[in-house]
Order: C-alpha cells, then sequence, then structure tokens
C-alpha cells in the first residue's frame, strides 16, 4: 500500500476553519490523506465549529488547537491555506511540501452581529458545507483518485 501523502490545513488561529477541514478530510478521505491542522497562532478550539461539525456526525471536539511549532518534525506534502491571513503569511515549508490556497469566509466574523447561538449557527453551516465540498474533491485535485 501506498502511503499517505501527509497534508496540513493553515489557518490564522486554528480555532474554526482549519480544524473543520482537517476533521472533513479524516472522515471522508482519512483512507488516502493524512490530514494535520495549525494556525499561525492558537486561538483554542471554536465551540460553534464543533457544534456544526457534530450536526453532521463528526466530533472534533478532542481536536486541540496548535500551531506550527507543534507539528516540527512531520514531513508534509501539501499545504492547504483556508484563509487569506495565513495565505499571506504562509513561511517556507522545508522539503516537498506544495502550497495551495483555498480561502473560506471565517464564520466567528460573519456570525458577529448574530443575535443567538441558531443565527450564528447558519454561518458555521454554510462554511462547513463549503469546506465539505472543496474536501470531498481533494483527491481528484491532488492527483489521487482511484
Amino acid at each position: 500500500m501506498m502511503e499517505r501523502p501527509r497534508l496540513l490545513f493553515l489557518c490564522t488561529g486554528n480555532s474554526c476553519r482549519s480544524q473543520m477541514a482537517e476533521g472533513l478530510c479524516r472522515h471522508f478521505c482519512g483512507d488516502r490523506i493524512e490530514a494535520f491542522s495549525a494556525g499561525t497562532e492558537k486561538h483554542g478550539l471554536n465551540p460553534l465549529a464543533v457544534a456544526a461539525m457534530a450536526e453532521i456526525g463528526i466530533d472534533i471536539s478532542g481536536h486541540q488547537s496548535k500551531t506550527l511549532d507543534d507539528l516540527a518534525g512531520v514531513d508534509l506534502d501539501y499545504v492547504v491555506t483556508v484563509c487569506a491571513s495565513a495565505h499571506e503569511t504562509c513561511p517556507v515549508f522545508p522539503g516537498r511540501a506544495t502550497v495551495i490556497h483555498r480561502g473560506f469566509d471565517d464564520p466567528p466574523k460573519l456570525a458577529a452581529d448574530a443575535a443567538n447561538r441558531e443565527e450564528a449557527l447558519v454561518h458555521y453551516r454554510r462554511v462547513r458545507d463549503e469546506i465539505k465540498d472543496y474536501i470531498l474533491n481533494l483527491p481528484r485535485i491532488l492527483g489521487l483518485s482511484d
């Protein structure tokens, strides 16, 4: 069996988008891709991201917010930046890592004026579903399709 490529989802705070992407990738593509997530900073795991993922049966409640330093020693094949800030400040990765940018809207920013949790979750669900669509196409994008 061929070794799975290692892919890092990189965002600013590793609290929401990159965490959802890691969980979705592990769930849908775990047999073909080894997924990680990190941020340029640590902001902690966003509880509304956890809730939005739980709605589709994916538990990311055990994830930890990480920075690139926490993944030192992991030889990456791909880095997918999921926000503009991370893409703009993306460090140079040693070795063969290919950097891909696929930005998604920031759910906490979108939900800033939400009147309640349910209204806020609408934004998290939309972004979760957009990330899911991307993840479902990721093997093809990376040339890993059967």
